[in-house]
This record gives C-alpha cells, structure tokens and sequence, in this order.
C-alpha cells in the first residue's frame, strides 16, 4: 500500500509539471519582454493603454444624423435604423487580424440562442473604425455571418456600416469607445489597439446596456432587448476588457496584453492543480502513517 502511494504521488507530481511546463512555455515563446512590446518609436504600452478602454455612456444619445454607407454601398443615416425596435450595435474593422471576428463570431453564436430575429425584433448595426474600408469588405462581412447566423431572410436586419474618419470620431466618442491607431506587421499604420464591447441601444437610439468581451449570454442579450425596447436603461457592468493590438499573422504573435490574460489564466490552474495536490498528498501521507501504526501495533500484538 504504501508503495502503491508513492507511486500515486510520483505519477501525480510529474503530471504537474508537465502540465506546467504545457501552459507556460508556449506562452513564454510567444510573448516578448516588456522592453521588447513597443508599437513604434513614440507609442509606448503605457501610452496605448491610457488611449484604449470602453467608457459606459449609458443613456447617451447616438448622433442619428451621422452619415455612413451601408454594405450596399448606399448613403445611410445612422436614424435610420432606429425608430421602431431597439439594435445591437458593434464597432470593429473588418480587418481585425484577431479580436473583432472573434467578437462578432461569439455574438453571432449566442444570437443564434435568441428567439427573436434581426430585421423583426431588433436590428444588427455593425460599424467600422477604419476609414479605408469600403463597400466590399462591408458586403462580405456581411455575407459570412448571415450565413454563419443560419436565417439568410434576416440579411435585411444586418448592417454593415463604413464611414468617414470625422463620422467614425463622433460616433465612438458618443459610445466612448478608445482605440489607437498602430503600425502593422509591415510597419504602416494598418492596425487599431481597441477593447471588445457590444452595445444594446433603444429604438429611440439612446444607450441602454454594454456587454464586455467575445462571448455574450444569450440570456443576457434577450433580456438587454427587451428591456431597451421598452426604453429602460441598464446599469453599469464590470469592466473586464479583453484587448487587442499588434497581432502578427505571419508570426503568430499576440500582444503583450492579450497574451498576459492568458498567462494569468494558466497560472491560476496551475495553483488551483498545485493545491489539490497538496491535499491528496496528505491525506496518502496521513493514511500512511495511520497504516504504519496499524502495522506496528498488530506485530506488537502478534509478539506480545
């Protein structure tokens, strides 16, 4: 038994550190120094971060009257999506080597949870920060997660938005939405540091709800729209953002921010997998040492 133990704990403690080893040196691979991290010669981390973050402007009113150009490639207003029932709205550039697909995949599954149907119930506005984008990317973004979506008649009830810089500042300034503008792989400004939010607005376009991250509750969303339906507004939520800048695709870099949330991740699963351990460990250690005197007083016995 007490043999059987030690090789418990043996196999126990080797795969800690395999695990260890797993979930830290990949990322340890990936993620440069903090000396190394800079995003040209005058944006620095600390600089992007004070720039970057999403501000709760809850009951803050969208600018109705800003122009943009639909996934068509005809001249909206922003109003007129709003007026009869409440939208979703969502600011990424389409192309986001990183995060934006991954916050519109996660809104596209969890809407696919949702009894109600874009273009009937609420409406699906996605806007672009990238003033260089146009038409075709808009058109296409649009064409994937309609499909991915799985309800092609709801295409009428997405929207996939560009615009002028001047348009895109008073927007994300109402929404109080912060993004930096960074150098790309190839060293031009191709890139934007931002954080991950989606917004619940009321049909009368005032910001009703914030949800933070890449993955939404489809419960939440239902009850987001129906409450800004009816035009109530929510209340602040915890500001957890998941950021991103400076991916390379060629290197399969990630920043240092997102890849350091991450890390945080597996060393919380590894102290969670390090005290469970520790348990076990003694409660074999306490159960061979019981053994122990059980054995002992038994031979004591058998001898006396």
């Amino acid at each position: 038994m007490q043999y059987s133990n030690t090789i418990r704990r043996t196999v126990w403690l080797a795969a800690l550190l395999a695990l260890a080893v797993s979930a830290w040196a990949p990322l340890g691979a990936q993620v440069s120094s903090y000396g190394d991290k800079q995003t040209g010669q005058a944006n620095t981390k600390s600089q992007l971060l004070d720039k970057v973050g999403i501000a709760q402007h809850l009951n803050q009113q969208l600018p109705l009257n800003l122009t943009f150009t639909d996934d068509a490639g005809k001249q909206v207003q922003l109003g007129d999506y709003f007026g009869k029932r409440p939208a979703i709205l969502a600011l990424v550039y389409y192309q986001c080597p990183m995060l934006c697909s991954e916050e519109l995949n996660g809104l596209t599954g969890a809407l696919q949870m949702v009894s109600f149907r874009p273009g009937k119930d609420y409406d699906v506005v996605i806007a672009s920060i990238d003033p260089s984008e146009g038409t075709d990317l808009a058109a296409a973004k649009k064409r994937t997660y309609v499909k991915r979506y799985g309800h092609p008649e709801t295409a009428d009830g997405w929207h996939f938005l560009t615009g002028t810089q001047a348009n895109i500042d008073v927007l994300t300034k109402t929404v109080g939405f912060g993004y930096v503008k960074i150098p790309g792989p190839d060293g031009k400004l191709t890139q934007f540091a931002h954080a991950s939010s989606i917004q619940i607005v009321t049909p009368q376009g005032k910001l009703a709800q914030y949800y933070m991250g890449v993955e939404y509750s489809p419960k939440d969303l239902r009850l987001g729209l129906v409450e800004a339906s009816a035009n109530r507004i929510g209340s602040p939520v915890d500001n957890i953002l998941t950021y991103c800048y400076h991916y390379d695709p060629g290197t399969n870099k990630h920043s240092l921010i997102v890849a350091r949330v991450v890390q945080l991740g597996g060393l919380v699963t590894m102290f969670s997998l390090g005290g469970f351990m520790w348990v076990m460990f003694r409660r074999d250690f306490r159960g061979d040492h019981k053994q122990d005197k059980e054995t002992l007083a038994s031979g004591t016995k058998v001898n006396g």
